[in-house]
């Protein structure tokens, strides 16, 4: 099974979000870490699940959020390079390497 790891940017948007949502409602910060952990198992069980977007990223959405898994599959790992959320700046992580 391949590792998952976070572009740092990539763990900021996470930690972002997840505080963004606690702090509307007392447990949804934690529904959404929930959300985006079983988008991680299922990158892991299967790494090319995810829709193709270009070259070799492909993505996964999360359920319940507007939120985009960005990866691409490695040799060794799945390197996340963005938590995006769908309707804001469409793109802006394709600079991330």
């Amino acid at each position: 099974m391949l590792e998952i790891e976070l572009h740092q940017d990539a763990d900021d948007e996470l930690k972002a979000a997840a505080v963004f949502y606690e702090l509307r409602l007392t447990g949804l910060g934690e529904s959404f870490l929930a959300r985006v952990s079983e988008g991680f198992d299922l990158i892991r069980n299967n790494p090319l699940a995810g829709q193709l977007l270009f070259d070799d990223f492909h993505r996964i959405l999360t359920r319940q959020f507007p939120y985009s898994l960005v990866y691409r599959v490695e040799a060794e790992r799945v390197y996340v390079i963005a938590i995006a959320h769908w309707s804001r700046r469409p793109g802006y992580w394709k600079g991330r390497r």
